[in-house]
């Protein structure tokens, strides 16, 4: 992947993100590595919404949060990705987003459980950062969300959002999606009376690792995206 398209995979994934209802004003953000330079990464700009996100204002930083290139104004909370991406070699995206059903879920202090496909792929893991409700604007603050996450997928910041890890940047927009609706399936299910039956950990293991390969997060991304462009078009 050139430079020009992993910019352009924040593009699409912010399009995608803004499409599915996971925009907060201008407050969430994605990020994706330099290819070919994992100690630098592109990240989506401050002062601007997920579906205003251009090959000009996209912001270039090194993993101490440095702004090293690129048009825009470097978001306060860029501590989250860069503590990210050095703890985690094997991530190259990174999203934060304040989604209406993983915020209020976090606000239970409740675990997810795996009573959907969507909470499914979080079946390996879903843990809360708790520290704080504020911004993380620090390398300290954002290495405590980072020793969160640990070796998973999502983490939940307790009454704040949501920061996700992906090999790629569709398996980290696909994700970010899929938490929410297992958030807000499992809050249903809850306020309807309470989780029934479930179903084995081997059938729950068995769907985790067919929902989580590689290319169902490609084939949902370019769906997604053909849909936003559609919806732009009209």
């Amino acid at each position: 992947m050139t430079l020009d398209e992993a910019r352009q995979k924040i593009i699409d994934a912010g399009l995608i993100l803004e499409a599915e209802g996971q925009g907060d004003l201008t407050r969430g953000h994605v990020s994706v590595r330099v290819p070919g330079d994992p100690s630098r990464f592109l990240i989506k700009p401050h002062s601007h919404g997920f579906d205003e996100i251009t090959m000009e204002n996209i912001v270039i930083c090194n993993l101490d949060g440095e702004k090293v290139g690129g048009g825009g104004r470097r978001h306060s909370e860029v501590f989250i990705h860069s503590e990210i991406f050095r703890a985690r070699p094997e991530i190259n995206s990174v999203i934060h987003a304040h989604p209406t059903h993983a915020v209020a879920l976090s606000a239970t202090g409740r675990t997810l459980q795996p009573i959907s496909q969507p909470s499914v792929a979080f079946a390996d893991g879903l843990p809360y950062y708790t520290d704080t409700i504020n911004l993380i604007r620090s390398k300290e603050m954002g290495a405590g969300v980072a020793m969160a996450l640990g070796s998973c997928k999502a983490v939940l910041m307790r009454n704040h959002g949501v920061a996700i890890a992906g090999a790629t940047v569709e398996e980290s927009t696909i994700l970010a999606i899929m938490l929410d609706n297992a958030c807000k399936i499992q809050l249903l299910a809850e306020a309807a009376g309470g989780i029934g039956e479930m179903f084995s950990p081997e059938l729950v293991r068995e769907l985790h690792d067919a929902i989580t390969r590689p290319e169902q997060f490609t084939i949902n991304f370019e769906f997604l995206r053909r849909k936003a462009l559609r919806a732009m078009a009209r």
